[in-house]
């Protein structure tokens, strides 16, 4: 028979980007862990495009930029810490983005567009478009362009193993199973393990990291989060004997994005389809809508092959803004998830936010302690209760 799991100082509930963040900051700390993961069929990570450019997102909110550009920065020490500890190929560079405007419909997003990133960020410029299309060779005529030279881009599967090689490298254990309940000792407010497909795992503290998946959890504790799946779908194109790793990222200012890779692959997406529960279907009207708006901004991809359809429920809540922090009404649990379309971007240091916060400690980085206040203040649970 096989002995139940030992237990841990923490465990973490749900494998996509953010859970496995958690996970790794917490067994880097020295913290027991167990990371329980089921893999769901159509989880965010798995789809993301991995557009990491908040110089040019068009939130005009403050607080929205400030979380994005510490965010993206995160991304360089946290890819250096994970080849240090074997995570190998990370899936993250940096080659620069261009916001477009395609349409005389386009003049005034694209004018808004301009005003906010040059504002916030000098290094960012408006480029001829024939530079535009120097840059990004397939790209059809465009009637403005912003350049952000800063732009940069992630493979959220390729990420997500080498966050899970490095974890292990630090002893981490995982279950590959469900979580099929949490235990608790609802006198003291705090729970006390979570039982799972291999068996009952003790837990100092848990941490729920389910995605969209994540309310059935928030539930089993009484707390509802109002966390939906939002459907995305997203087609990869092929194209033979071309470096496009060397191409910018494209995002028309009213239409969707276009994500080059070195393998000659360029992803386009992605869909907003509120309304489609868990359904992970690549659809006719979802494919039909990906290839029209992706050859009319750029008609040089019309040769190249349809590789894949992918597909994935992003967490997205009521205010557009994540669920990060303590559960109300319990000392010992957390939650991390509701990042929407944003989760390769916002992902990995939210992870880092939410393990200190589990571990009652402050972040590493000098003048970073107000700014993961003020991301847990406004992503705090207890806003929808």
């Amino acid at each position: 028979m096989t002995p139940p799991p030992a237990g841990a100082d923490v465990v973490v509930i749900g494998g996509g980007l953010v859970g496995a963040s958690v996970a790794y900051e917490l067994v880097t700390a020295g913290a027991s862990t167990v990371l329980v993961d089921r893999h769901d069929p159509g989880r965010a990570t798995d789809a993301g495009a991995g557009i990491l450019s908040p110089e040019t997102g068009l939130d005009p909110d403050p607080a929205a930029f400030a979380f994005g550009v510490r965010a993206a920065r995160h991304y360089e020490s946290l890819t250096a810490r994970l080849v240090h500890d074997g995570g190998s190929d990370t899936g993250f560079a940096v080659t620069g983005s261009l916001v477009v405007a395609e349409r005389p419909g386009d003049d005034q997003v694209m004018e808004d567009a301009v005003r906010l990133a040059v504002g916030r960020c000098p290094s960012v410029e408006e480029v001829d478009p024939v530079e535009a299309g120097r840059l990004f060779p397939p790209l059809g005529p465009v009637r403005r362009a912003l350049y952000n030279p800063a732009g940069r881009r992630v493979d959220g599967r390729v990420l997500l193993g080498a966050l899970s090689r490095a974890s292990a490298v630090r002893g981490l254990r995982t279950i590959h199973g469900g979580a099929d309940g949490i235990e608790v000792d609802a006198g003291a407010g705090t729970v006390t393990a979570v039982t799972t497909s291999e068996g009952r795992v003790p837990a100092g503290a848990v941490v729920i990291a389910g995605g969209a998946w994540s309310p059935e959890l928030g539930r089993s504790l009484g707390v509802e989060l109002p966390v939906n799946p939002l459907k995305g779908q997203i087609i990869h194109l092929h194209l033979p004997d071309c470096d496009a790793g060397r191409w910018p990222i494209v995002q028309p200012v009213l239409g969707f994005y276009l994500v080059p890779w070195p393998d000659g692959r360029v992803a386009c997406g992605g869909t907003m389809e509120a309304g489609a529960g868990y359904d992970h279907r690549p659809t006719a009207d979802g494919v039909l809508q990906l290839l029209r708006e992706c050859l009319r901004t750029a008609p040089g991809l019309a040769p190249a092959t349809v590789v894949e359809v992918r597909v994935g429920s992003r967490p997205s809540t009521p205010d557009g803004h994540p669920v990060l922090g303590p559960l109300p009404g319990w000392s010992n649990a957390f939650v991390a998830t509701g990042h929407g379309a944003e989760g390769l971007l916002l992902g990995p240091y939210s992870g880092m936010v939410v393990a200190r916060a589990v571990l009652g400690v402050e972040e590493p980085e000098p003048g970073e302690r107000d700014g993961a206040a003020l991301i847990l203040g406004a992503c705090s649970p207890d806003r929808f209760t």
